[in-house]
C-alpha cells in the first residue's frame, strides 16, 4: 500500500506564520495544472505497482481548484496507477471556500474526507494571524460541511499564540468537542524563517512566542481531549476511535508515498527525494518532460534514525516487537541503554513492547530521538537484520 500526495501551490492571502511553498498569484496556475498533469504521467512508475490507498490535496488552497481541475488531477492519476476503489481521498480546504456549489462539486469528485484550516473560533486570533476567514465562517463551514455528508473531516487548530488566554484556548478546543469533529490536528505555532511573523518579531510589533505557555496548552490539550474520548496517537493528532487519517499514518508507519507539484517530498524505501520550490521553474522543466527534483539515497543507518524519530511520534512508540523486520538484538540493547537517561526524567517508558513518550516527553520528542539516533561508525552494518 502507499499514498499519493498533491500539492497546490496557491493561496489567496499569505498567514503570517506560514512556510510552506505557495503563491498568492494565480498566473501560474494553467501552466502549473499542465505540468502536475505531465509529472504524474512520468512518474507513473515510482510506487512500483504499490496499490494507493490514500491520496491527499495539499497546500497552498486545494479548495481553489474548480471541479474541472480537480477531474483532471484524479483522473490522471487514477490512468497511471492503481488506486483502491475504497482509497482515502483527503482535500484541505479554507472555510471561506466551503460553499453548497463547493461542497457538491467535491462530492462528485469523490472527495471523502476534508481537513479544514479552522486554526482558532476567535476573530481576533484569526485577524493576528492573516487568515483569509472569521470565527462565524469557521463553525459555519462545519456545519454546511456535515449537512453535504461529509462526516470524515478534520481540522488544524494552533495554540500557543501571543496573547491566547488558556480559557480561549479551553473554548476553542470545546467547541471542536461539541461538534463531534472525528479527527483533530493541533500544532503549536512556531516562527519560521522569513514569515512574516518572525520579521514583526524581530522588529518587535508583535510579542514574541513564549515555550511555558505553548508547553502548558499542550498538556492541557492532551487532558481535555483524553476526557473526551478522543485517542492522541501522534503528537499533533487526535481521533475518535477508529477515525485515525489513513494518509497520515502511512508517514509515520514508513509506508512508500509519491508527491506531486513544486514542493513536494516522496519516498519509496530506498531514496527520498523533493521537487523545486519555484512554480516557474517547475512548469519550465516539465515543459521538457524532466521532472526538477533532487534525491538522496538512504543508508542502513539512516532509515533505522528514520524509523526511530516517526515510530517514536506515535502512540505505539518504539515497537521491539518488530525485531525479525528491522532490528537485532544488539540494536535494541543499544536503544535501551541510550534511552535510560530519558526515563530517569520521566521522559520516556519502556515496556516488553519498546519505548513510548511520556506526555511530558511529547514536548521533547525531537531532542530525545535524535539522542537514540544512531552514528555510521557506531554501528557496523552487519548489526542490522537482512531486511535493512
Amino acid at each position: 500500500m502507499a499514498g499519493i500526495y498533491v500539492h497546490i501551490p496557491f493561496c489567496k492571502q499569505a498567514c503570517h506564520y506560514c512556510n510552506f511553498h505557495f503563491s498568492t498569484s494565480m498566473k501560474l496556475k494553467n501552466g502549473f495544472l499542465e505540468a502536475l498533469l505531465n509529472e504524474i504521467g512520468l512518474q507513473k512508475h515510482f510506487l512500483a505497482d504499490e496499490i494507493v490507498e490514500t491520496i491527499y490535496f495539499g497546500g497552498g488552497t486545494p479548495s481553489l481548484l474548480s471541479g474541472t481541475e480537480l477531474s483532471l488531477i484524479l483522473d490522471a492519476i487514477k490512468r497511471n496507477f492503481l488506486v483502491d476503489v475504497n482509497a482515502e481521498i483527503t482535500l484541505e480546504a479554507n472555510p471561506d471556500n466551503i460553499t453548497a456549489g463547493n461542497l457538491s462539486v467535491w462530492k462528485d469528485n469523490n472527495i471523502n474526507r476534508l481537513s479544514i484550516g479552522i486554526q482558532s473560533f476567535f476573530d481576533a486570533d484569526l485577524r493576528w494571524m492573516n487568515r483569509g476567514h472569521h470565527a462565524t465562517q469557521a463553525e459555519e463551514s462545519i456545519l454546511m460541511a456535515k449537512e453535504a455528508g461529509f462526516d470524515n473531516l478534520t481540522i488544524d487548530l494552533i495554540f500557543g499564540t501571543p496573547g491566547l488566554s488558556d480559557k480561549d484556548w479551553y473554548s476553542t478546543v470545546q467547541k471542536a468537542i461539541l461538534l463531534n469533529i472525528p479527527h483533530l490536528s493541533c500544532y503549536a505555532l512556531t516562527v519560521e524563517p522569513k514569515t512574516a511573523l518572525d520579521r514583526m518579531i524581530h522588529q518587535k510589533t508583535i510579542d514574541g512566542i513564549n515555550a511555558d505557555d505553548q508547553a502548558r496548552q499542550f498538556l492541557l490539550l492532551i487532558e481535555w481531549l483524553t476526557v473526551a474520548g478522543y485517542e492522541h496517537y501522534e503528537i499533533s493528532n487526535y481521533s475518535l476511535p477508529g477515525r485515525r487519517s489513513r494518509h497520515n499514518s502511512s508517514y509515520w508507519k514508513g509506508k512508500k508515498y509519491l508527491g506531486l507539484g513544486p514542493s513536494a517530498h516522496s519516498f519509496n524505501g530506498i531514496s527520498r527525494q523533493w521537487n523545486i520550490s519555484n512554480n516557474a521553474l517547475y512548469i519550465q522543466s516539465l515543459q521538457k518532460n524532466t521532472i526538477p527534483f533532487e534525491i538522496e539515497f538512504l543508508t542502513p543507518v539512516q532509515k533505522l534514525n528514520e524509523w526511530i524519530m516517526t515510530s517514536l511520534r506515535t502512540k505505539e512508540g518504539l515497537g521491539f516487537n518488530n525485531e525479525a523486520d528491522l532490528l537485532n538484538k544488539r540494536v535494541i540493547d543499544s536503544l535501551k541503554k541510550k534511552s535510560k537517561i530519558y526515563q530517569q526524567q520521566y521522559l520516556v517508558t519502556q515496556t516488553s513492547s519498546g519505548l513510548m513518550l511520556t506526555d511530558q516527553g511529547k514536548l521533547f520528542a525531537d531532542r530525545i530521538a535524535s539522542g537514540l539516533f544512531f552514528e555510521d561508525s557506531e554501528i557496523s552494518e552487519d548489526a542490522f537484520a537482512p531486511s535493512l
